[in-house]
């Protein structure tokens, strides 16, 4: 349901219905709590009474095997037969408890395995009868002996396991004891959040619904407050649209009429002193906007003044920066020329020491063979000694001593070849550099002639702008010859503003006879206001440019 359909209706049907909604809601809450509980807990009892008759009756049958096991070996240490016949009957009475209790538990609805175990149980029972009845035969031909034997062997180890396995149902009935809790308080958890969750829709409803009936109410209320303000304030052109059949319609409906009863009345009055309003309202604007445009020309003109004799003097600063610039550049491009030149004998001296280290290398490789033939003869003549014997022995030593210089010759020619490799790389390598240093004073030569072409150019552009400063001086003459017919606008705007004020004047004396309160009398001020405003702006503009002329 929207807004407008609960607009037709009378706002106490409305708080009806809507406190109504939510009552039902808060009822269905209850409603559903009540039922969910309710089944919740007696499903938990009949499950509760389940588990317990079961956990009772596998007690039972514990206890009935106990008592049995126990009854059964006081019978073998019994010496008189009333007695025997007494534990007889209480071993009988047990064993028939014990198979009521199973046979009870079996019709509960057991699990699979509680079945299984059940069974097992069955069967170990059924295995002692045969014992037991053997047992009861030798206690009562007094074979104690024999019949404790029996039970110790037989029936006991059978009441073990049957306990064994009983012990097994017990525990698993607790364990479905447990599961029974845990799914009540899960159950309760569920319960919980269902409630929540119904709960929360219905707060969401409820929050709905009361948001809705406020708005129905409040909105269009504020309509009707927002058209008697319009009204108080003076504004009859608005409109008031009525939508509701509601109080607050029926409020907006003679608002409505009140309304256009006004600006039927005040309309046709209204529409002479709104024109001379508008009228006088533009020429006060252009007064403003006339003067604010004189006062931007007088600074402009100010300011542009300033900047001319700011050009002038950069005018001049560029020049001369000019004829500096280029005296540098003319001085070093010379120096860039002498630069190429001394670069140009460093290469030639670096070909000539290159020259001469190869012709050293070849030097050194004429020594080294000589060395290395003076170490052959010496070895020839130390051969030679050693054939003679004790008449070569001094030969010996002398090939000997030149053997050792002609090996010493031969170690220096090769440092002074490995001396003199690396001087020749080192020269080859200063050539390159060199090389490198002639093309980079050829660039820089290059770069100092073309530095030469643009200081040129900038001269040039100096002596256009000199050209330019004075086109610029003429236009600022222009502007001030607007500037003086601006002046002169603004007089006679002036003189036109005055007369529209006495016009004006005489109107809204005319409209004030009509009490409509928020509506003549501040049309009267604003009037007044708009055209006094305008006026000193225009004998601001007048005097600033009589003093400027």
């Amino acid at each position: 349901m929207n807004l407008h359909t609960l607009r037709t209706l009378r706002i106490g049907t409305r708080l009806a219905a809507g406190f109504g909604i939510i009552l039902t809601m808060l009822m269905a809450v209850l409603i559903a709590d009540t039922a969910i509980s309710g089944n919740n807990r007696a499903a938990m009892i009949a499950s509760l009474e389940i588990s317990n008759q079961k956990s009772t009756l596998a007690n039972t049958v514990k206890s009935n095997l106990l008592e049995g096991g126990i009854a059964m070996r006081n019978i073998g240490l019994q010496t008189e037969l009333a007695a025997m016949k007494k534990e007889e009957e209480k071993v009988r009475a047990l064993r028939r408890q014990f198979i009521e209790a199973r046979d009870l538990l079996a019709q509960l609805g057991l699990t699979e395995a509680e079945k299984k175990i059940l069974g097992d149980i069955t069967a170990l029972e059924q295995q002692t009868d045969a014992p037991f009845k053997e047992a009861i035969r030798l206690i009562a031909a007094f074979n104690s002996e024999d019949a404790i034997k029996l039970i110790a062997t037989q029936i006991d180890p059978l009441n073990q396991k049957a306990l064994v396995e009983i012990n097994k149902l017990v525990a698993i009935q607790q364990v479905e004891t447990g599961h029974v809790l845990q799914s009540a308080v899960d159950a309760g958890r569920q319960l919980t959040f269902i409630l929540f969750i119904i709960g929360a829709i219905a707060v969401a409803v409820g929050s709905l619904l009361a948001w809705t009936l406020t708005r129905s109410i409040t909105h269009p209320l504020r309509e009707a407050v927002g058209v008697a303000r319009r009204v108080a304030a003076g504004e009859l052109a608005s409109r008031v649209t009525v939508s509701g059949k509601d109080e607050v319609g029926e409020l907006l409906e003679a608002l409505r009429d009140m309304n256009d009863g006004l600006q039927r009345i005040v309309g046709e009055v209204r529409l002479g002193t709104d024109s001379i309003t508008v009228a006088s309202q533009e020429i006060a604007v252009g007064n403003s906007d006339l003067s604010s445009r004189t006062e931007i020309q007088a600074g402009a003109l100010q300011e542009t003044a300033g900047s001319m004799e700011q050009l002038t003097s950069a005018v001049k600063q560029n020049a001369e920066h000019a004829q500096e610039a280029n005296r540098l550049v003319t001085s070093a491009s010379e120096v860039a020329v002498k630069g190429g030149g001394i670069v140009s004998g460093v290469v030639d001296t670096m070909g000539s020491i290159k020259e001469s280290s190869r012709r050293i290398v070849d030097i050194i490789g004429v020594i080294d063979g000589i060395a290395f033939q003076t170490n052959i003869l010496a070895l020839n003549a130390a051969v030679e000694a050693a054939r003679a014997g004790e008449q070569g022995r001094g030969f010996a030593v002398v090939a000997a001593e030149v053997r050792s210089l002609a090996q010493r010759s031969a170690d220096a020619a090769k440092e002074i070849k490995s001396l003199i490799g690396d001087s020749v790389e080192k020269v080859d390598a200063g050539g390159k550099l060199v090389d490198q240093a002639g093309r980079t004073m050829e660039e820089i030569v290059a770069a100092v002639m073309h530095v030469a072409n643009i200081m040129q150019q900038i001269t040039s552009a100096s002596t256009e702008q000199s050209r330019d400063i004075e086109e610029v001086n003429r236009a600022i003459s222009q502007m001030d010859e607007m500037t003086q017919q601006n002046a002169a606008l603004v007089e006679e705007a002036a003189a036109a503003a005055q007369s529209m004020q006495d016009q004006a004047s005489s109107l809204a004396r005319a409209v004030s006879v009509f009490k409509t309160k928020g509506m003549d009398e501040p049309d009267i001020a604003a009037l007044d206001t708009d055209i006094h405003t305008a006026l000193p702006g225009a004998a601001t503009a007048t005097s600033m440019f009589q003093i400027g002329a």
